[in-house]
């Protein structure tokens, strides 16, 4: 994809032409021409102009366009990333979707597993006593509520796991970093009573001992988040279990 931009010419290239109706045909990269001057100045803008004025087969994820949703993640320049955060700057940009996954169609990947190893760790508060009538609020206190800061912002867009090596050898029992990041979130909340539950069901070799701090996760988040650190903590409370 050939963008002149404001001041210069330059090129981006897309992952396009993965078809599922054209199962014998094989992926390339495909260029277009933009004109910078009428568009936005992120990946995604570009994306938008040509699927609305030059090739409308082309397939990609978005939904917010302000690093929320995680929808539009996919590998720019060889780093994951959301492509409503990441600006065209370079001569020569390439996308990708993102590495390591099954590709349904161009920059879309499947995030079936994904999700199903998202459901996996139950992501959603547990009690063991049900609170009384009129007594309704699991009250926590400022400095539980602080735990929380650097998990709970996470939107599983999945750019930490797929950057992740453990992740591509191991993702069929390794439940990889974005999916402990959220399990530690649970394990640390005040307000859970499965804390020890949680971390015995991944007391086995593979869901979480197939870390092995690299790091790429903390690199790549477009959040700022350290998915590394969450692991390191799980291992921890489970050693002291």
């Amino acid at each position: 994809m050939n963008l002149l931009s404001r001041a210069t010419s330059r090129t981006i290239k897309i992952n396009a032409n993965t078809d599922p109706d054209k199962p014998s045909t094989k992926p390339r990269l495909q260029q277009y021409k933009v004109d910078l001057n009428t568009c936005g100045p992120m990946v995604l803008d570009a994306l938008i102009k040509i699927k609305n004025e030059q090739d409308a087969t082309l397939t990609f994820r978005r939904s917010c366009r302000e690093g929320i949703c995680g929808s539009c993640a996919m590998n720019i320049n060889g780093t994951n990333t959301l492509a409503c955060i990441c600006k065209i700057d370079r001569l020569d940009t390439k996308i990708y979707p993102l590495p390591h996954m099954y590709v349904i169609k161009d920059l879309v990947p499947d995030l079936t597993h994904f999700y199903k190893q998202y459901k996996s760790i139950e992501p959603y508060l547990k009690k063991k006593n049900v609170p009384k009538d009129g007594d309704r609020e699991n009250l926590q206190s400022i400095a539980d509520r602080k735990k929380l800061d650097g998990l709970y912002e996470c939107i599983l867009c999945a750019c930490c796991s797929t950057s992740c090596p453990s992740y591509w050898w191991n993702s069929d029992e390794y439940l990889g970093p974005a999916v402990l990041l959220q399990a530690y979130r649970w394990m640390i909340d005040s307000r859970d009573d499965y804390s020890s539950e949680r971390r015995e069901a991944l007391q086995n070799p593979f869901s979480v001992y197939r870390c092995h701090t690299i790091m790429n996760c903390a690199n790549t988040c477009p959040k700022g988040l350290n998915p590394g650190h969450a692991i390191a903590m799980i291992k921890r409370d489970m050693a002291l279990d």
